[in-house]
């Protein structure tokens, strides 16, 4: 309880604070004048109990980088990853420990993610195995898996080329629950996956949120995924965040004018709708992350943009509560 009698906010599961991460030139002129690839830039969230924050945005956005930030396989160069309220950074070795059992990831190549030498069985149970699951304890722990996922425990003496790739993708699933996690990394977790396919991992991962309480923290670029599974979205642009807030809020009354744009791409279902809408084509050429623009990073493309634009970067700032835009001049319905 607080002073006031009123009960604390719980604390996040994971929280993100003024993440930053730049990359070295390997190669060419840029190489030899110290130039860095801007992949992150200044970029903050939080993820509840339970809850989906979706990372959207075109390719080389930052998405994944931040994502691989969250997840501890990469170290920022500035800014802080915060997991139940503890600084990664300053973390001893026990806490980080118990991160890597707590926290999975799901990669988007579900072939490339699997030890093709091993059976079904044994790449469910290694993490088991690393973490001291008492050896009796993992094949019933691996059979119990294999049925919340939708697959038959038999599947465990298989390998994986002998497996479609929604099954795969399933066992990736089972594996990255195995130690039940309660936060999951999903780097776009179903685009190498068959339309036909893409529906039934989907309602899964919903599933087994719903059962067992673990967020996700969802990379992906198909808006019609990120509709059906999330709860929150974070807009990317060249490293910013440039709109954040509940998903009915940024997709249904996005006031950023880059969402705006990316949006008026997905096609939709009712087609008397898809004929009379508006759809915005954005022109030029998205700019190098080696040298981004100054103040805004969208001003190069964007049909609102003035002087201001070029001169200050714009802060989030809230649209409506717990919806926020970073730009000067953004949208009104």
């Amino acid at each position: 309880m607080t002073a006031t009698g009123a009960a604390a906010p719980p604390v996040p599961v994971l929280a993100a604070d003024r993440l930053v991460k730049h990359f070295p030139v390997r190669g060419g002129w840029s190489r030899r004048s110290g130039a860095q690839v801007h992949a992150v830039c200044d970029v903050s969230f939080a993820l509840a109990t339970g809850q989906t924050l979706a990372l959207v945005g075109e390719s080389g956005c930052g998405k994944s980088t931040t994502a691989r930030l969250s997840a501890g396989l990469l170290t920022p160069d500035a800014g802080s990853v915060r997991f139940r309220g503890s600084d990664l950074a300053a973390a001893d070795r026990t806490e980080q420990r118990r991160y890597r059992q707590a926290t999975a990831i799901v990669f988007q190549d579900s072939y490339a993610s699997l030890d093709p030498r091993l059976t079904v069985g044994k790449s469910i149970a290694e993490p088991l195995r690393v973490h001291g699951v008492a050896a009796g304890s993992r094949a019933d722990r691996v059979a119990e898996l294999l049925r919340q996922v939708g697959l038959s425990p038999a599947e465990a003496g298989r390998h994986p080329h002998q497996l479609s790739g929604g099954q795969r993708q399933r066992v990736g699933i089972a594996r990255a629950l195995s130690l039940a996690p309660e936060l999951v990394v999903l780097d776009e977790p179903v685009s190498a996956l068959d339309v036909s396919l893409r529906a039934g991992v989907t309602d899964l991962l919903g599933e087994l949120q719903e059962r067992t309480g673990v967020a996700y923290l969802l990379v992906s670029h198909d808006v019609s995924v990120v509709r059906h599974v999330a709860h929150r979205v974070a807009v990317m642009y060249l490293g910013r965040l440039v709109e954040t807030g509940r998903l009915p809020d940024v997709f249904d009354q996005p006031a950023h004018p880059y969402t705006r744009a990316l949006l008026s791409a997905v096609p939709l279902p009712d087609p008397v709708h898809e004929r009379q809408r508006r759809r915005i084509v954005l022109t030029g050429e998205v700019p190098s992350a080696v040298r981004p623009p100054s103040g805004c990073r969208f001003r190069t493309r964007c049909w609102k943009a003035q002087a201001v634009c070029a001169e200050q970067t714009p802060s989030l700032a809230d649209v409506r509560p717990g919806h926020q835009v970073a730009c000067h001049f953004p949208e009104e319905d």
